[in-house]
């Protein structure tokens, strides 16, 4: 069965490229994002882990750990950080999970159950290994995506979905489609008028159940 959002995200131990981690613990109390790929030294990839190393400073503003994983060993890994920071100018400051027995990518059903690596293995034979879960300090999944391995991952999104997830948890509101931080938050159904006015003072009433307010 697939990981649900809420649900605690499997814990596990695992050696990495920076040293071995048990993920809750290395979680701790931190928003965290665990993302996958198909293989090190292939060209989407390296973009896509180029794009992660320059927002270094952005993960950390948002008090969020960043964690790769692919199922190359961690030597690979380290070799191909050098290429990483050749093709976006960023070092990577985070470590990249070494998954060479299957076992990260099956626990968060990323893999079907059978799927094994055959000797010379091409990207192909791992593909379905290219999701991004942005998971909570409380361990729960708070939301997954997968991309197909030719569309590269658009990690501005990535970025804004992780906005709009710390604000709705620490105000209580939900965010409307394309929403970045300073636009009017919605004010969600279960909250009545009265409570409205008293919680978020003056909003605005679009429909008798889209209700839009900025956060103060």
């Amino acid at each position: 069965m697939s990981l649900r959002i809420n649900a605690v995200v499997p814990d596990f131990e695992a050696e990495t490229s920076q040293g071995s981690i048990r993920f809750h613990d290395w979680i701790g109390d931190s928003w965290a994002i665990l993302f996958s790929h198909p293989k090190d030294f292939t060209p989407v990839c390296t973009t896509e882990f180029g794009a992660v190393a320059q927002l270094s400073a952005e993960w950390k503003k948002r008090g969020t750990k960043v964690i790769g994983v692919s199922v190359d060993g961690v030597e690979d890994h380290k070799r191909w950080g050098n290429d990483i920071q050749t093709v976006s100018g960023s070092e990577v400051d985070f470590p990249i999970i070494a998954d060479e027995g299957l076992t990260v990518s099956k626990l968060y059903d990323m893999l079907p159950e059978d799927a094994y690596l055959p000797d010379g293995r091409t990207p192909a034979d791992s593909a379905t290994v290219r999701s991004v879960f942005i998971i909570g300090p409380d361990k729960q999944l708070k939301l997954s995506m997968t991309y197909p391995m030719t569309v590269g991952r658009n990690f501005a999104e990535i970025l804004r979905a992780l906005d709009a997830l710390q604000t709705t948890s620490k105000h209580g509101v939900a965010t409307p489609a394309d929403w970045t931080i300073g636009q009017d938050v919605i004010i969600p159904p279960s909250v009545s008028d009265a409570d409205a006015k008293q919680k978020y003072g003056e909003y605005e009433t679009v429909l008798p159940y889209l209700r839009k307010t900025p956060l103060r």
